[in-house]
């Protein structure tokens, strides 16, 4: 895989990561760096990146919590290669593991109640909505064509202790859906922040930090501002989570 043809390098904070990327199909978005900045895992915590896409959120997460372990899943061939080199090139290989595999068997891939804390960017999109081809790494990752948050939920329900925390990011539209789902898996839905694009907009997105076997009980947290105007500069909060 030739890096001036297929991949792209690009850093967060001030260099001190690099991640690999592909220049055409999967690409992280500022999802997935709301998603690494919304929890606050125990200093030793053992935590599944659930379809880990090219492996950002547990760079950031390695980075920022020094103490805890990682498991890199994702179904994809090419991108699990790529989680794998950005994995070597940030030193990072006795802290995060590469799995490949498909979360729809996660019993075969990680024994029960192993891990304490799941973060999840699922594919937004049902399968057949909007104009795309299904064959492509782009599509698989943002459709539910290889399983979305149904498969999710439960996967990460399978993998958690008891009290064990699960986060997820995902449509604001669709928050609904998530919150339902979350609760048929027994995730308690504890912490909720929604996202916009900037003051005045409809929420984007939201964030959900839920417990395996908890109470009913929910936090709404201040809104999240990711620009101080349309199309202007991130607010400081934002340009932060980049700049570490």
């Amino acid at each position: 895989m030739a890096l001036a043809t297929e991949l792209t390098e690009d850093s967060l904070f001030a260099g001190k990561l690099r991640c690999l990327q592909p220049r055409q199909g999967y690409r992280f978005s500022v999802d997935a760096v709301l998603l690494a900045h919304f929890i606050s895992p125990e200093h030793d915590a053992r935590i599944l990146d659930l379809g880990a896409g090219c492996g950002v959120v547990s760079l950031i997460l390695s980075h920022r919590w020094p103490g805890v372990s990682l498991v890199a899943l994702e179904v994809q061939s090419r991108l699990a290669g790529i989680i794998r080199r950005n994995v070597a090139i940030n030193g990072l290989e006795n802290r995060v593991t590469v799995i490949e595999g498909d979360c729809r068997r996660i019993e075969t891939l990680l024994p029960l109640g192993s891990c304490d804390l799941v973060v999840a960017n699922p594919p937004y999109y049902q399968t057949g909505s909007g104009r795309h081809h299904p064959e492509t790494e782009r599509t698989k990752a943002r459709h539910e064509i290889l399983g979305g948050i149904s498969e999710m939920a439960p996967a990460a329900a399978c993998v958690l202790k008891s009290g064990g925390r699960a986060a997820f990011v995902y449509p604001a539209l669709r928050a609904v859906t998530l919150l339902g789902v979350l609760r048929e898996n027994g995730l308690e839905p504890k912490r909720l922040r929604m996202v916009y694009p900037w003051p005045g907009a409809l929420a984007g997105l939201v964030l959900v930090e839920a417990v395996k076997d908890g109470g009913e009980e929910l936090a709404i947290l201040p809104p999240f501002y990711i620009c101080q105007e349309k199309d202007g500069a991130y607010t400081p909060e934002m340009a932060g989570m980049y700049a570490g």
